[in-house]
């Protein structure tokens, strides 16, 4: 298995979909700094249970449990929106609302990756990374 790719984000992001599809509670993926500050903000947006990094050679490992065992998984749908042929970013006024604000998206600022609602409240706009709901 190659742990090289193009675009980080979506692999993490196929991982996560893959694993809810077939009922599984927990992935370990390699990890970058991109991939677990998404993992953070999921989890502190309440989407996940629990991100955290285990040691290992010749990196980190990105440990992320999706649900507690017998819980259905807190994700619906997720997807990601910029990709790396074709980015998508947002100003404030344009940051978008997923599901008539019932999910969120993720959006990499200049202060980092913040929620579209924390975006707002900073007056930051960045590029959209990923829709969740």
């Amino acid at each position: 298995m190659s742990i090289q790719t193009s675009d980080p984000v979506a692999d993490l992001i196929t991982r996560i979909r893959n694993a809810i599809a077939v009922g599984k509670t927990e992935i370990r993926v390699p990890t970058s700094k991109l991939k677990f500050a998404v993992a953070e903000k999921l989890q502190k947006i309440n989407y996940i249970e629990k991100a955290e990094l285990e040691k290992a050679e010749p990196r980190e490992i990105l440990h992320i449990v999706i649900n507690n065992e017998g819980e259905n998984a807190r994700i619906n749908e997720i997807t990601k929106v910029s990709k790396p042929g074709r980015r998508v970013y947002a100003s404030v006024e344009e940051i978008p609302r997923v599901k008539s604000g019932r999910g969120t998206v993720l959006i990499s600022t200049s202060k980092g990756i913040m929620t579209g609602q924390e975006a707002l409240k900073n007056k930051l706009g960045g590029e959209v990374l990923v829709k969740v709901w």
